[in-house]
């Protein structure tokens, strides 16, 4: 094999797929990136055998063939490379090699036969609908921070993706929970979405969408089965993950909807106020008081240890006084994400989940577990 490809495209794609490959691998193979020549110039695939990524790049294309090299190694390089530089790359068949060249930098990789790569194949893929990129961010954007890291309860690892008819109307929803907290999003689902099966998108696919649909383009093509999602982007890239095989557990249920005091107040006042007051409260428990009368909120924080910290809010509220306990980073996760100026809380007694809303039907919800405190 033997092509020329200009450095920044090479570097773009290189951003795109290598960041799939894990630096630490017992399969040598999974460690390294396929390039291969293709009718759209040089194409670039790489796989941790749960998510796979392929892009194309134009090249100049002397000799086809198909390698695959250290993947971290040759981004490095590209990266290295001065700005406008054209990148050769160079296989010989005898030594299993390959060189790169550019300007008077040279280098030589070790390289691993193309038949050993594996290929994550697709398969049936039934369902097929395209996406807005700025509806998929959001999907993904407004409930990534609830997904649960506990391995234990592997599917709850993820982004679950399903329809629904609300009030007639079909909605594409997004739901993530740890078990401490829920994060709810909606949109109008997509033609096509109708009957698609309920999927556990898992964590790593999310984070590698998020980055992807940056610069993908207008709107995203996926196809889907119950066990594969893939999405093709307007720019090039296509991402096939396998989804997690679990079932989410009833989401429905631990939405509150007798919840009947209302709190509103001024967002970006509120989360200042509680990061303010948390600056005291210990790493393990990070636990912050509300106590909430009419018109008025104190925040507070006792920490045996380092002090304690205390301060007041005008408030519209106007339902019986409640004292109740959050964590205060679970609070500030949940109001960043709110998009008003003001935050809605749907309070019911002190041992009871928490709704909070931008406002009254918003089409993003939250639902916040209490601490004791």
């Amino acid at each position: 094999m033997k092509v020329t490809v200009e450095r920044a495209a090479l570097l773009r794609s290189l951003g795109h797929v290598h960041r799939v490959v894990e630096r630490r691998n017992t399969i040598p193979i999974l460690s390294n990136v396929l390039l291969r020549s293709g009718p759209d110039g040089l194409e670039l695939k790489a796989t941790d055998l749960d998510i796979e990524v392929t892009e194309s790049v134009p090249a100049d294309i002397v000799d086809p063939g198909a390698t695959t090299v250290p993947a971290h190694v040759i981004y490095d390089i590209v990266r290295k490379l001065p700005d406008g530089a054209q990148v050769s790359l160079e296989t010989s068949g005898e030594t299993g090699q390959m060189t790169i060249r550019s300007g008077r930098s040279r280098f030589s990789l070790g390289a691993l036969p193309e038949g050993d790569f594996p290929d994550l194949a697709a398969g049936e893929l039934g369902t097929s609908f395209a996406i807005g990129a700025s509806d998929l961010k959001r999907l993904i954007e407004k409930t990534q921070f609830a997904i649960s890291t506990e391995e234990t309860r592997y599917y709850l690892n993820g982004i679950y993706l399903h329809t629904i008819e609300v009030d007639g109307a079909l909605k594409m929803r997004a739901v993530a929970t740890d078990g401490h907290r829920l994060a709810r999003v909606e949109i109008d689902a997509p033609e096509g979405s109708r009957g698609m099966p309920g999927i556990i998108v898992p964590r790593k696919a999310v984070a590698e969408i998020q980055k992807l649909v940056e610069d993908g383009g207008e709107t995203v093509e996926i196809d889907l089965s119950p066990a594969k999602i893939r999405f093709r982007f307007a720019s090039g890239v296509t991402l096939i993950s396998k989804l997690i095989d679990g079932t989410f557990p009833d989401y429905q249920r631990v939405i509150p909807s007798g919840n009947d005091k209302f709190l509103t107040v001024q967002r970006d006042q509120f989360a200042r106020a509680v990061d303010r007051v948390s600056t005291i409260s210990s790493e393990r428990g990070r636990a912050v008081k509300l106590a909430v009368q009419e018109g008025r909120l104190a925040l507070s924080v006792n920490n045996p240890d380092s002090g304690s910290a205390t301060e007041e809010l005008d408030v519209d509220y106007e339902a019986s006084a409640l004292d109740i306990g959050f964590n205060a980073r679970y609070l500030l996760d949940i109001t960043s994400q709110l998009e008003g100026d003001t935050a809605l809380f749907k309070l019911a007694d002190p041992g009871s989940p928490t709704l909070i809303q931008d406002r009254e039907g918003a089409s993003a919800l939250y639902v916040l577990m209490p601490m004791r405190v």
